[in-house]
């Protein structure tokens, strides 16, 4: 049986089966995408059960966003015919004609009901309620996809370009943020109305002349969130040298940054008038720069959609195989899992949760790779202790979206790990990849996430069709005022 396992593994993984095995899982995961759609309005829901027959009665821009995308890959690798992909992706931008939106400056709330197209009050499972939220992170996603759509079917550019004209992302750019490195920050969001609970301040950052109520915090961290400044910078509505303005690591002060996971190397740097730290961490012998939780989402998302790697080869080109590499030195060797991906994910065991290598993020606490949430915190000298190393690791949970994230920087990795998922649970549906596997305990999370599945069929299609999603969202000048910028950083990891 061992030696049978073994031969299973080979023959999913030898070099010239890999892309029959990845255009395998293209289809089914394809079919996990379709399964999520409601007919009426052509938009997908937020997750199905395994069993592709019980739809979530709740979606979001970025859920539609991935569905954008996911159809644009399925044409390409011709699992659909181009009409197929014309109609549906028409269906969806009718359907996003008529959701609600935040009147002055053109962007979409977090949550809405995709059977009728209604803005959702209250979540379907819990019945908690909701108050209408605009996400910098959701509406960047969303645009990514219609700055896509305008690009890959000219017969809807005219009106993914009205949808794009009608969203000002200046509503999220706070300019004062940073006075000591002389730009600003993307906050997380806005609400219409003063939430109860929620921290808030007003603003009117795009000059409309109504008042939003702002979240309190920005967005400071290399994190997913980096899709809103793209976006915006792409748009020509953002200033280019706002894209420095998150900090790459907290700088190395004193005691002032001594909550972060570590203490950081690096230096000051000056690009476009702005001051950069340039920090970097340490991890088992790598040296990398963070995101804010340790996360393979955080880190490798953005890059499904900006050819990062390509457009900034010396600190995102450098950075992304880094950040991978560490993600399996945490899995097979230290936390001995015997799998590793690592990313906020359905918890097998019941609801949602944060999953990461802790020790990767900028927080200290970090995401943890396991439910038990162990955690590493090697101290920050002279102002933090360090704590005991972790004996063991508890019930790691791994989410195969992750080794997608991760095939353009360790293919062969990615495969025998996804294959091992396979050949060791009871991983794989009519619709591909499960959502995650509690890898001590065996125990599987049975769903389908449009989020999850539409960043396996992103990275599917980049590497099967040869980067053509990066190719579509670059074009219409959009390279032309983001590559200079990315280009400029040099960053000392590896």
């Amino acid at each position: 049986m061992r030696v049978l396992s073994c031969l299973l593994v080979l023959s999913l993984t030898t070099p010239m089966n890999a892309d029959d095995t990845l255009w395998r899982y293209a289809k089914d995961t394809w079919r996990s995408m379709t399964a999520m759609v409601e007919p009426a309005t052509g938009l997908p829901a937020d997750k199905v059960t395994g069993d592709l027959k019980t739809r979530a009665r709740i979606t979001s821009p970025t859920n539609i966003a991935t569905y954008v995308w996911s159809t644009l890959t399925a044409r390409d690798l011709r699992l659909i015919t181009p009409r197929d992909a014309t109609a549906r992706i028409g269906k969806v931008l009718d359907a996003l004609a008529r959701l609600e939106r935040n009147t002055p400056t053109g962007q979409f709330y977090n949550w809405y009901d995709p059977a009728t197209l209604q803005l959702a009050r209250s979540f379907p499972d819990s019945g908690d309620p909701i108050h209408p939220f605009a996400s910098s992170v959701d509406n960047g996603w969303l645009a990514t996809a219609l700055m896509m759509v305008r690009n890959a079917i000219p017969a809807h550019a005219k009106a993914a370009n009205a949808l794009l004209a009608s969203m000002d992302f200046t509503a999220y750019y706070d300019p004062a943020a940073r006075p000591d490195a002389g730009t600003g920050l993307l906050r997380g969001g806005f609400w219409p109305e003063p939430p109860p609970q929620d921290c808030n301040l007003p603003t009117d950052y795009a000059g409309t002349g109504v008042t939003v109520y702002s979240t309190c915090h920005h967005y400071g961290a290399p994190a997913e969130t980096r899709i809103g400044q793209y976006v915006g910078i792409a748009l020509g509505q953002l200033p280019p040298e706002s894209y420095f303005g998150p900090y790459r690591t907290f700088p190395d002060n004193g005691c002032d940054y001594g909550w972060q996971e570590q203490r950081p190397t690096g230096s000051w740097k000056r690009y476009m008038g702005v001051n950069v730290w340039e920090g970097t961490y340490e991890y088992r012998g790598l040296r990398y720069v963070p995101n804010w939780g340790g996360s393979m989402f955080e880190a490798l998302m953005p890059d499904l959609v900006v050819p990062e790697a390509r457009w900034a080869p010396r600190s995102w080109g450098r950075n992304h195989p880094v950040f991978v590499r560490a993600q399996i030195e945490h899995g097979l060797n230290e936390a001995k899992y015997g799998y590793w991906g690592f990313s906020p994910s359905n918890d097998p065991h019941g609801g949602y949760n944060v999953y990461g290598v802790d020790q990767l993020g900028m927080d200290e606490p970090g995401y943890p790779s396991d439910r038990e949430r162990t955690s590493v915190d090697p101290g920050y000298e002279g102002c933090r202790p360090a704590k005991p190393l972790p004996q063991a690791y508890g019930d790691g949970v791994v989410t195969p979206h992750a080794s997608f994230l991760a095939l353009p920087y360790a293919r062969q990795a990615a495969l025998d790990n996804l294959a091992k998922l396979r050949r060791d649970f009871d991983a794989y549906g009519p619709g591909g990849f499960y959502d995650a596997i509690a890898v001590r305990t065996g125990v599987v999370s049975k769903w389908y996430l449009a989020l999850d599945q539409g960043m396996a069929m992103a990275a599917l299609g980049n590497v099967l069709a040869g980067g053509a999603l990066h190719r579509y969202f670059a074009g219409s000048g959009v390279e032309s005022k983001l590559r200079p910028v990315l280009r400029l950083e040099d960053w000392q990891v590896g």
